[in-house]
């Protein structure tokens, strides 16, 4: 209730605003959906201190200042070109493609946004793509100025060259785990894409290379928690807004070819320009195969599909705000139902992941509430926008790069504020924009559905920063300065693990349960469930 104590007493709204939009964000807060007059301005203010809601700070991190560390880059492709650019080094192509953009629409931002990052004082000293084009432009792109660059054939060359501190892995899921542990085992610092593992064995030994290497810095690409709307939410967690949140939805919803994974296949790609043996590694024999090349996320020999391509970063999202760990059982199902054409992963898919022992706390009698399930639900075949909401006994909270909040009817925490009409059902109690005052335009349908992630950029200090810069300077930071990253091991394997159970749970056709005291999946007598796992049928 309000008091003489109140620390909003003496301010006016603009001065509440700044402090709940969370100074330094550029942003807006609203209250109860009402009009800024007499009743409703007393009601907001109300609103203001009961809820107490603050957009939390920044994760701290330390200056780049001293001797430029020296990057390797293993895997050019899609992603790896992203993570370049977000580490101050965009290609020569990109740079033309951008300055055409711009010419022909004066409002894109990209290339201002790209020119105005901070310099995160490094050298990108290696390269290595078993496909010679993306090498190739690598080198002609970045071997400019003081920035020298060499191409290794191969990352056991990279790693042992002496002429890297860290390494970035972009690579396809089957190349993660394998090239993290020699580079760890090497003192190189390993900042690896998601999912962290391709299978259950690698996931352990990973994790026990990490923790016998402590001076090395382990990261694991879940750009997302460097998002503004996120760090907030949890906020609204700690203070137990929502009352106790029994069910969780996540989706992914896309419709196109380049969300189907049916990436463009260069006319330059030939047996000639492709080490096909070295991209097969510890995957099946296969002839040479261009579909599988530049599709691989299409073939379980090779990627994790919906499970462990998108799923990964859903679960994260989640994982990040509730600590909920790892489900004691998962149920998945689903099947290709929108893309026939020679893909052995599923293009529709539904997880349920169970947590019978959570809580995030209760505002009714004791022991009435306790348990909560995880839905994840794809379709690659339909764009229609859903959200991820968080369904609690007092509240639901919708969070993406913006966050709204909206009072349960039968809540018991806001009960009587709905039986005075303060609060109105159907009506947030709370809304989160750090772009409100901003124009975020996305290119692509794709691009759409990552940026409602918050996937691709948030805010800080009112300018539009990119998530996956923030990501990386959180690492190279604890490089430099000390500390763990927001994304490492043990977030790590309880994202690998769960992501696992939903694949193992699709190929069996079961639920499959894990053991907590043990730290294992559960197998039936003669199941190896790595070899389930990686079967390419």
């Amino acid at each position: 209730m309000a008091n003489d104590n109140s620390p909003f007493k003496k301010w006016n709204r603009r001065d509440v605003l700044k402090t709940l939009g969370g100074i330094p964000i550029f942003g807006a807060v609203w209250y109860s959906g009402a009009s800024l007059t007499g009743t409703a301005k007393r009601d907001k203010q109300f609103l203001l201190e009961t809820l107490n809601i603050k957009a939390s700070p920044p994760p701290a991190t330390g200056p780049m200042s001293g001797k430029p560390l020296r990057i390797g880059i293993i895997g050019y492709g899609i992603r790896g070109e992203q993570l370049c650019r977000a580490l101050g080094f965009a290609s020569t192509a990109w740079l033309k493609d951008m300055q055409e953009a711009l010419d022909k629409n004066p409002k894109d931002t990209r290339l201002a946004d790209f020119k105005a990052q901070e310099s995160l004082n490094i050298k990108l000293a290696a390269i290595c793509d078993v496909f010679d084009i993306r090498a190739e432009k690598a080198l002609e792109s970045f071997n400019k100025g003081d920035n020298k660059i060499k191409r290794f054939r191969t990352h056991t060359e990279l790693i042992n060259s002496g002429e890297v501190d860290a390494i970035i892995i972009a690579t396809p899921d089957h190349w993660h785990a394998p090239i993290s542990i020699e580079a760890l085992n090497a003192g190189v610092h390993v900042y690896v894409e998601k999912p962290m593992t391709h299978n259950i064995a690698e996931t352990y030994l990973l994790r026990e290379t990490v923790l016998k290497n402590p001076k090395t810095v382990f990261a694991v690409g879940h750009q997302h928690r460097q998002t503004q709307s996120f760090l907030t939410a949890q906020d609204i967690i700690k203070k137990n807004i929502l009352g106790h949140v029994s069910l969780v939805e996540t989706n992914t919803n896309r419709n196109d070819d380049n969300g189907a994974w049916q990436y463009d296949i260069h006319e330059k790609a030939s047996p000639k320009t492709i080490d096909w043996d070295l991209f097969l590694g510890n995957a099946p024999k296969e002839e040479f195969n261009l579909e599988h090349f530049f599709r691989w996320r299409k073939w379980w020999a090779y990627g994790s599909g919906l499970s462990g391509d998108l799923m990964t970063h859903d679960y994260d999202r989640i994982n990040c705000l509730l600590k909920m760990g790892i489900p004691n059982s998962v149920i998945a199902s689903g099947g290709i139902y929108t893309h026939r054409d020679g893909r052995n992963v599923p293009d529709v898919m539904q997880v349920n992941m169970d947590f019978p022992e959570f809580t995030t706390g209760s505002s009714q009698k004791p022991g009435k509430e306790k348990g909560m399930t995880f839905v994840y639900s794809a379709t690659l075949g339909n764009q229609f926008d859903r959200g991820t909401v968080l369904m609690g006994h007092d509240g639901s909270m919708e969070v993406g790069n913006q966050i709204t909040v909206y009072a349960d009817p039968r809540s018991t925490k806001y009960a009587e504020l709905i039986k005075e009409q303060r609060i109105e059902a159907g009506v947030p109690i709370y809304q989160y924009d750090p772009a409100v005052n901003g124009t975020d335009a996305v290119t692509s349908a794709t691009a759409k559905y990552f940026a409602n992630k918050g996937l691709l950029w948030t805010y800080r200090d009112g300018k539009r920063v990119d998530t996956t810069f923030l990501h990386l300077r959180e690492w190279l930071s604890c490089i430099r300065n000390g500390g763990t990253p927001s994304c490492s091991i043990k977030e790590g394997f309880e994202e690998a693990i769960s992501a696992h159970m939903g694949g193992l749970s699709y190929k069996l056709g079961r639920r499959i349960d894990w053991d907590p005291v043990a730290e294992k999946i559960i197998a039936l007598p003669g199941e190896d469930l790595d070899a389930v796992l990686l079967a390419n049928k």
